[in-house]
């Protein structure tokens, strides 16, 4: 929940001739509801992509304040689901998340699925259990995940300045990619991206980026401001090129 609408409109302008020259990357910036249009529009014919925060799962209806796969598709082609701030401030259940993520799938935007542990879950030796509790919970009666793009941030990561080590953050990886083959088997698991998100900065972004089980980055704080944010997709644009 940051930047006023001429706020997101100069950060994407101060960033954007830098994320388009990057090559061999994907990049895919997720404002607020209210600036999703007006970047649609800054961006057209643009490589750089859309995403929402968040979206509800049912298409229209008497649910003030949310906003339906409906509204957003053609104006963004990915929406954020299950985000641990979802998850602790919102109430988004595993049951909720896996709604969310058959009305994207079903409407053709692709699903950023967030799971993630919080510290007292990691110091008790839960983490892989949450995790794994997280994953199959969202894709529950989900036949083909085609497009889903799956985050892993570990919630005492995020925004702490407290990253995990690239090594942590691989293992998890591991493991999360052994349950999607478990689910879909290995050919459609190894297409699914796998982002790691918690305190990413240009500082840090390549040694995660450079793990073989880590596909890419979902950025926080960083991506306000623009200089932080290109750098960390020319570290990834520099890593893929390798």
């Amino acid at each position: 929940m940051n930047t006023t609408l001429p706020e997101a409109l100069s950060l994407v302008r101060a960033m954007r001739q830098r994320l388009e020259a990057a090559t061999g990357v994907e990049v895919v910036l997720c404002p607020p509801f209210v600036s999703i249009a007006p970047l649609a529009d800054e961006l057209r014919g643009s490589p750089i992509g859309l995403g929402a925060q968040d979206m509800y799962f049912q298409e229209k209806g008497a649910y003030t304040g949310e906003v339906s796969p409906l509204m957003l598709r053609g104006l963004c082609q990915y929406v954020i689901l299950g985000h641990s701030e979802r998850r602790q401030y919102f109430g988004d259940t595993d049951d909720l998340v896996n709604k969310k993520v058959k009305a994207a799938l079903a409407h053709g935007l692709k699903p950023i699925l967030c799971v993630g542990e919080k510290l007292e879950e990691k110091e008790k030796g839960q983490a892989q259990a949450v995790v794994e509790r997280q994953l199959r919970g969202a894709l529950e009666g989900v036949p083909d995940p085609d497009g889903l793009v799956l985050a892993y941030e570990p919630v005492w990561a995020i925004g702490t300045g407290r990253a995990a080590t690239p090594a942590d953050a691989q293992g998890t990886m591991g493991f999360l990619r052994r349950v999607l083959e478990e689910l879909y088997g290995g050919s459609t698991a190894g297409a699914i991206r796998l982002l790691y998100g918690g305190s990413v900065t240009r500082d840090n972004a390549a040694a995660f980026l450079k793990e073989p089980g880590i596909d890419g980055a979902l950025v926080g704080g960083a991506s306000l401001k623009a200089d932080e944010f290109a750098g960390i997709v020319e570290q990834a644009s520099a890593v893929s090129s390798k």
